[in-house]
């Protein structure tokens, strides 16, 4: 297992599904976190259950004073920041291009490509201020692909790719290392609770390995990429799909 003990991470979406797991990972190896949600709640509790070393913050990430201010409290906080996660998302309606509303675009890219752009942009210099830093951006399969009805989530998860590439190739100089990571479907409380268990079987028959990912397998990949273990991976996308991508 890494250590992280002489780490400060951000972890955004962290009140749920992929972003807590991520969280109670990085807390289990040793850092010190900031767990920033929109879900106010939802952060506090995880906090609570996790100590001292993990600390709430509420944030609306498509907003870019709100991620400026959570990068400003994560260093006021514990003195520094060495690194991020950027997992923060929202799904979208099923609904074809030529029926999609503007405003459900907006939200969409709002968080999931906006949201990404804002942390690397406050993320970064405070990295730079302690030598450097690692950032995972939580992207998706549907990064790779396209998907009928989801035009707005694959529009903004092939932008993440692009931000991805970009920061790696302007800061590796600097010790800065960003990459992403590309989740298939992944087994939530949300999916299990809102499919028949017909759509669900045709889910898992995507994945070859037949069964959908977990959310630790996610937070296992994305810890090793935070981690000096990774110190060659720059600028890479990494699926983590049971070889949906591979069909």
């Amino acid at each position: 297992m890494q250590d992280f003990s002489d780490k400060i991470v951000i972890v955004t979406g962290a009140a749920s599904g992929i972003g807590e797991a991520i969280a109670r990972d990085l807390a289990a190896r040793g850092a010190k976190i900031v767990a920033a949600d929109f879900n106010r709640e939802g952060a506090e509790k995880l906090a609570g259950e996790l100590g001292d070393q993990v600390r709430p913050f509420m944030v609306d990430v498509s907003k870019a004073d709100q991620v400026k201010a959570m990068v400003d409290f994560t260093t006021s906080e514990f003195g520094g920041l060495d690194g991020a996660v950027n997992n923060a998302g929202i799904g979208a309606p099923d609904v074809k291009m030529g029926e999609l509303d503007p405003d459900d675009w907006q939200k969409v890219i709002g968080v999931n490509l906006n949201g990404v752009f804002y942390g690397l942009r406050y993320q970064i210099p405070a990295m730079l201020e302690r030598g450097g830093g690692a950032i995972v951006n939580m992207a998706s399969i549907l990064g790779a692909v396209g998907w009928s009805g989801a035009s707005a989530y694959v529009a903004a998860k092939h932008g993440v790719l692009g931000l991805t590439q970009t920061a790696a190739l302007e800061y590796a100089a600097q010790n800065m290392r960003v990459n992403a990571v590309g989740p298939g479907f992944i087994e939530t409380p949300l999916i299990r609770e809102n499919m028949s268990d017909e759509a669900l079987a045709g889910l898992e028959a995507m994945h070859p390995v037949g069964r959908l990912g977990t959310p630790d397998e996610v937070a296992k990949l994305t810890a090793f990429l935070l981690s000096d273990q990774a110190s060659f991976a720059n600028g890479a996308y990494y699926p983590l799909d049971g070889g949906f991508l591979a069909r």
